[in-house]
């Protein structure tokens, strides 16, 4: 529950829409009431030498499976798991997150089953988290099996959003071709692998560690999945109308073609997630789609996959928004990375992290410093030319996470 009583923060520098401003913000009841307000016998909090900006939204972030297996093949208490997450996004800033819950064939950590239990506990945990968890429903359009957890999920109390995955194309993608070149996944000439090679059986070894499985069951298992081919299409029509229906947001995820993104655009998700190549961003932004982009990609100076460059998509403005992907500290770290590197303002940044990914999710309610929205904020110490660290997150008012460096 929020907590009742107010609470001032002053003395920060603020993020504001247009401007970074000298300026106190009054919390009451979970909303923003005030700023530059009366203090009115509130608690005071003294953010001097401080700057205070909306908390995070991370609409795409799948750190949290190394909770889940922290080694290949070992799999830890779920609840356990999902506290320590918890946790991990509240010191990190993030206040509304979307795990990206792999539903795929594959056994183990990204079976329906795990992703079953994830879900249940997360609706289970939900008053002892400290902040708003939900799902990306990261559905691997092979997995005919995930349609009713999918189902399921839509009509729970925090509404998920749902990613079009296809890595079972990307897995059998003949490898003369590159993976940010390859046809449209729907392409009847789609262009295959020898799957009796050494190399597709070594392709298949670390999928097979994260399973539990030998790498040759892993090899019949690709090719058994395969063999479903000629159903996929009718099942992403099946989740794409279940999403619709309930409106929640839809993703899809690696586009190398404009076909794709048009594809998956017709089926009503308009958020185009790691474009693989600029000529679909480019067709996403003539579009009026959400481009998301990851957090590391921005930190690192760019892609662990020789992909795009983050800082090269904002600089284009080919860039909406940036997820922390695999690693929660980067949607903090990728702002100082891009703002020191000179790629923009950090008024002109802070949305990419806050309120585009709220807008692209639909929850109009939080991203921004304004009276009467939700009160997500995070409060960090930035000096200047130094690496920023957060030292207080507040989450629909209420305060989630408290550090005071060593020196306080």
């Amino acid at each position: 529950m929020p907590e009742k009583s107010a609470v001032i923060i002053e003395g920060a520098t603020v993020v504001l829409g247009d401007r970074l401003e000298a300026a106190s913000v009054r919390l009451e009841d979970g909303q923003i009431t005030a700023i530059d307000g009366p203090r009115d016998g509130a608690t005071l909090v003294d953010g001097r030498g401080h700057l205070l900006g909306p908390a995070f939204v991370d609409v795409h972030g799948d750190a949290f499976e190394r909770q889940l297996m922290p080694r290949p093949g070992t799999m830890l208490p779920v609840e356990a798991a999902l506290f320590e997450t918890d946790r991990q996004l509240a010191s990190n800033g993030i206040a509304t997150a979307f795990h990206a819950l792999t539903l795929s064939w594959e056994p183990g950590l990204r079976s329906v089953e795990n992703g079953r239990s994830v879900v249940s506990a997360l609706e289970a945990l939900a008053p002892r988290l400290t902040v708003d968890n939900r799902v990306q429903l990261r559905w691997e359009t092979f997995c005919f099996e995930a349609i009713g957890l999918i189902r399921e999920s839509l009509s729970g109390p925090r509404r998920p959003s749902i990613a079009f995955n296809d890595h079972t194309s990307m897995l059998m993608l003949d490898p003369s071709v590159p993976l940010q070149e390859r046809p449209f996944d729907l392409d009847p000439d789609f262009p295959v692998v020898d799957t009796s090679t050494a190399a597709f059986a070594d392709k298949m070894g670390e999928r097979a560690k994260r399973a539990k499985i030998s790498a040759t069951d892993m090899v019949s298992l690709a090719k058994s999945m395969w063999e479903r081919r000629p159903q996929v299409l009718a099942a992403i029509e099946e989740v794409a109308a279940l999403g619709r229906t309930a409106g929640a947001p839809m993703l899809s995820h690696d586009d190398s073609q404009i076909k794709t993104r048009d594809f998956y655009r017709e089926c009503g998700a308009r958020i185009c997630e790691f474009p693989m190549n600029r000529r679909v961003a480019r067709a996403a932004r003539e579009a009026g789609d959400y481009i998301v982009f990851g957090a590391p990609n921005a930190t690192r100076g760019g892609s662990h996959l020789a992909s795009i460059a983050a800082a090269d998509m904002i600089r284009e403005g080919l860039c909406d928004i940036l997820a922390s992907d695999y690693y929660y500290p980067a949607m903090l770290l990728g702002l100082a990375r891009l703002k020191a590197d000179g790629v923009a303002q950090l008024h002109e940044l802070w949305p990419l992290v806050a309120g585009n990914p709220a807008r692209a999710s639909g929850l109009l309610d939080r991203g921004t410093i304004e009276v009467g929205k939700q009160a997500d904020l995070i409060l960090v110490d930035w000096p200047d030319g130094a690496t920023p660290a957060v030292r207080r997150t507040w989450v629909a008012g209420r305060e989630a996470y408290r550090a005071l460096a060593a020196t306080h």
